[in-house]
Formats: structure tokens, sequence, C-alpha cells
């Protein structure tokens, strides 16, 4: 079992893939620059990066 599946029905929509990929990366920037905590800011840009790549990148067209 993959921890993110491109592939899975749930990210079908452009919206939901958006979504998952900038919440993160916003929320990391919150961490980062707002709350000064640079352990979890860098986590949250991390899994962000992670997500876009997953899922704009491993995807399989439609």
């Amino acid at each position: 079992m993959k921890f993110l599946d491109p592939n899975d029905p749930f990210f079908r929509h452009a919206w939901v893939r958006w979504l998952t990929v900038l919440m993160p990366l916003g929320w990391g920037a919150f961490e980062l620059f707002w709350l000064q905590s640079p352990f979890w800011g860098l986590m949250f840009l991390a899994a962000g990066a992670y997500a876009g790549y997953q899922l704009f990148f491993q995807r399989d067209p439609d």
C-alpha cells in the first residue's frame, strides 16, 4: 500500500489534487515565517512537495 496513491479515485478531480498540494505548502509557510518554527515548517513544505510530485508527475493520465 502506497502512502499517497495518485491513481486513487479520490484524486480524480483537479481541485482535490491542487488542494492536497497547496494546503501543506501554505501551512508550512505559515509555520516557517509566522510562527518561526523551522522544523515543522520544513516538514509541511516537504509533505506538500512530495504530494505535488506524486499527484502531478507520477499520476497516470486519464
